[in-house]
């Protein structure tokens, strides 16, 4: 499922932004500006999706979501907060149009007759072997 700008805007409006100290390397800036960013959404609070879609995102992305039904999401990659936000946010459209994509089910189909031959020569020669291996009838 793509979702639109509007969509978009109406879901942020349920974002909760936290801002943290970085880990890592980097230097007085990590150690004295909070640039990590962590979402919070709350799938199962959520006004702008259905029941059947807060069901796929909560069995599809359940290692994220937490006991309390909220997808929680981190960046700390950038220096900047701002920066960190904007990825975050990407990462989280990206996993909820991944989580609503419906696959489509897979139609069975028959072997090829090419395949079908191309098992049954396999299986005389492998036959062949084995009976080349007999000691010889006297």
């Amino acid at each position: 499922m793509k979702l639109t700008e509007e969509h978009k805007k109406l879901i942020e409006k349920e974002f909760v932004f936290t801002a943290s100290r970085s880990s890592g390397p980097g230097g007085q800036n990590v150690n004295k500006v909070n640039t990590r960013i962590e979402l919070s959404f709350n799938v199962e609070d959520s006004k702008y999706f259905s029941d059947i879609e807060k069901n796929r995102m909560l069995i599809k992305l359940k290692n994220k979501i937490n006991s309390e039904g909220t997808l929680l999401l981190t960046a700390q990659n950038a220096r900047s907060q701002l920066e960190n936000k904007r990825i975050v946010i990407e990462k989280f459209y990206e996993l909820i149009e991944r989580a609503l994509s419906v696959n489509r089910k897979r139609i069975k189909t028959l072997p090829t007759k090419a395949s079908r031959l191309k098992r049954l020569e396999s299986k005389k020669i492998q036959a062949l072997k084995k009976q080349s291996r007999k000691p010889p009838q006297l």
